[in-house]
Order: structure tokens, then sequence, then C-alpha cells
């Protein structure tokens, strides 16, 4: 009975049975949000099928595009993974955005679920209504991705020493725990990991007592691996070293330097994405090959005059940045500039 309670509650919620501020879909009304929003809604589009793991949470998932960025490379770029966390949002931010895009064609084999700690804030939310959130989430999930595995998380402890936020954490996570079946929700709790013997989060795993460090996303990473090794398909060799999101630099008209953002896929060997012409503009990138740390593509753009103009862009990942060179024939003479492309 107490393992079919949470699951008669996710229903419900999900049905708006039990509504309230945690289970009612609601978007942020911030510019950075829906900027953040928008880049989420083309990145799981651009992924598509070929993500293999899906990141869904707040901003300690969107952490791993910062302090986590290395390790992301090195144990999830492989497998297409999408980060699908924004930093600051709740449960119901994450409800409205499934509903709004951020799925669009992820068939992904795992999805990775952490969020609540946002609503836990003072007298946000309750235990019983944080726990309706999430278990709305996984129905959402449940329902659009009938062949995906969620990784539900344990929500992380917070703040240095025991105290009563983390109490009202841990009472939400005894009833999450209840969401896992063994086979479409599996649970993960590896909270003790954060804390020494005396419950103190050290700040070399959580620098405020809350974020991660880089330090900290291997303990995740570490915990996760055993579940993706029985869940992904095995990782295509080098894939780390290119799929995902860039910004270029490169000399611009007058010889200044100008950003350019761009977009990596990786199937096997075959590399596809974009480059940005414009705000609203992008340059598709044709047969695009990685053979181990090199790279070659090639991207065409109409000329204001008439034609087409071809450029053929190669180069290899050097500490994690792209050092290339692009070449192209202007009017029967030969142009070519160097770039190079870090993270985004």
């Amino acid at each position: 009975m107490k393992r079919l309670l949470p699951l008669l509650a996710s229903t419900l919620a999900a049905l708006g049975l039990l509504a309230h501020s945690a289970t009612e879909p609601a978007p942020r009304t911030d510019d950075s949000w829906k900027q953040r929003q928008a880049l989420l809604n083309d990145r799981a589009a651009m992924a598509g099928p070929k993500a293999r793991v899906v990141f869904i949470g707040d901003s300690i998932t969107q952490g791993w595009e910062g302090a986590g960025k290395n390790t992301w490379e090195k144990r999830f770029a492989p497998h297409h993974a999408v980060n699908l966390g924004i930093g600051g949002d709740r449960t119901q931010h994450v409800l409205w955005r499934l509903d709004n895009g951020n799925l669009n064609s992820l068939k992904p084999d795992a999805v990775v679920l952490m969020i609540g700690t946002n609503n836990s804030n003072g007298d946000d939310n309750s235990v019983d209504q944080i726990a309706e959130g999430v278990s709305a989430i996984v129905a959402k999930l449940r329902a659009d991705l009938p062949n995906s595995t969620i990784l539900l998380h344990a929500i992380f402890p917070r703040g240095e020493n025991p105290n009563p936020q983390r109490g009202k954490i841990a009472q939400v996570n005894q009833i999450l725990h209840g969401l896992a079946d063994g086979r479409h929700v599996l649970w993960i709790d590896f909270a003790h990991r954060f804390m020494n013997p005396r419950g103190v989060i050290p700040k070399d795993l959580m620098p405020d007592f809350l974020h991660l460090s880089p330090a900290g996303y291997d303990v995740w990473a570490d915990a996760l691996q055993p579940y993706l090794d029985s869940l992904l398909p095995a990782a295509t060799p080098n894939s780390p070293a290119i799929a995902g999101d860039w910004i270029i630099t490169m000399p611009g008209p007058s010889n200044d330097p100008v950003e350019i953002p761009m977009s990596l896929t990786l199937d096997g060997t075959r590399i596809g994405g974009w480059i940005a012409r414009s705000k609203d503009k992008r340059l598709e990138i044709t047969d695009g090959k990685l053979s181990g740390n090199g790279f070659a593509w090639t991207i065409r753009r109409d000329r204001p005059q008439g034609g087409t103009m071809t450029y053929r862009m190669s180069g290899s990942l050097v500490s994690g940045t792209l050092k290339g060179k692009t070449e192209a024939d202007l009017d029967g003479n030969p142009v070519s500039n160097e770039w190079s492309a870090r993270r985004k």
C-alpha cells in the first residue's frame, strides 16, 4: 500500500486533482529563463533520437556545463547526452518546459531526473506538495517517453551542517523512493557521499553547500555510471571530442574577432549540426567526418550577388578546444582563416 500511495499521488497531480503551486505547470517570466528555455528546445530538437541520455533539473543539473563540464565531456557526451537544466527551476517550471518543447523528438534510453530543492525553501511548499510535484514530472515522463528508464535521484542535501531544510528534503526523498518500480523508474540515492561521518558537507564537494564542484560532479558521475552501463549502448570512440554546443572565435570583416554559435552532433564518425549565420539563420554542416581527434566538414551559403559560397572547415581537438582553418574560393582567389572554438 505504501508503494501505491506515491503512484496515486503522481496520477492525481498529473490530472490536476491535487493542484497547487508545485504541480501546476508554470513558466518563469525573466528574459534569461526564456532564452535558456528556447536554447534547450533547440538543443533537444537537434539531438532528437540520437540522444541516449537526458538530464532534467535545476542549477545543479545546468552545472554540468560549468564545474562539471570536463566530466560531462568524458562520461556523457559519448552518448549524445542532452542537458535540460535551468538554474532556479522548481517542479512547476519543469512541468511547463516538458509541455512546451523540451522533449521535442527525444527518445532517450535514460532520463536523469533530480529536481525539488528550490521548492523546499521556507514555507514555499510542504513535504507532500514537493513530492507530488516530482511525482507529476515522473508521470509526465512515463507518458511521453514510455520506452525510457527514469533514473530518479534523491534531492541532494544542502547546508554545511544538519538543518531543518535538510530534514524536509529527507522526508521528500522518503516519499519519492516509493516511485521506484525497479524497471521503468530506478531510485538513486548517494547523499552520504556528499557528507562526512558527522553529516558535514565539505567545501571541496559543494563550495556553497548546495552547488557542486568539479570533484562533486565526479562523485555524481561515479554514482550514475553503473546504471548507464546497463542501459546505454557502448559509446562511440572519440565522440566526447566534438558533440555539443560551441562558440567559434574567428576574424571578422575588419579583422576584429567575432564569436559565432555552433552546435555539433556525432553519429558514429559522421559530424552534423549547424553554424549560426545570424540571429535567425543557420548554415547546415554537411559532409562532416571525424577521424581520431581530427575533423572536417563543409558549409555553404548563398551570396547576395548570386551564387553559392562553399567553405571547407577542418582541424583537430587540442586540450578541449577545437582549432581549425576555414578555406574557400572567392571569385577565383583562395582565402583562408584560422579559428578556434570553446564549449558553450
